[in-house]
């Protein structure tokens, strides 16, 4: 059965950097669209970044211009790296993929999460 498998979480200190990865453990036609997620401990679930095979790219405004959303098919697997991180980036990630065909979506893939902890 299909599933996504994170990686790439961990304690840093502030201004450090992480990349978290989401591999597809079965076989997959290909990512059409994919997003990462996160939630803080008494927090609702928040979107970070969300991106599209056409080239289409979404961040927060809180993560704009540190992390970075990409996408390797060949590997069946989407990357977050993150970058100049801060304490307020704290949280669970959780990545998701999207199989489209047309406008139908195919699957509908959550990874299991992947904790990042930012301190000092």
């Amino acid at each position: 059965q299909l599933q996504l498998v994170e990686s790439g979480g961990g304690l840093v200190q502030p201004g450090g950097s992480l990349r978290l990865s989401c591999v597809v453990s079965g076989s997959i036609l290909s990512i059409d669209a994919w997003g990462w997620y996160r939630q803080a401990p008494g927090k609702e679930r928040e979107l970070v970044a969300t991106a599209r095979a056409g080239g289409d790219t979404n961040y927060a405004d809180s993560v704009t211009g540190r992390f970075t959303i990409s996408r390797d098919n060949a590997k069946n697997t989407v990357y977050l790296q993150m970058n100049s991180l801060k304490p307020e980036d704290t949280a669970v990630y959780y990545c998701n993929i999207q199989t489209i065909w047309g406008t139908l979506i195919l699957k509908d893939l959550w990874g299991q999460g992947t904790q990042v902890t930012v301190s000092s």
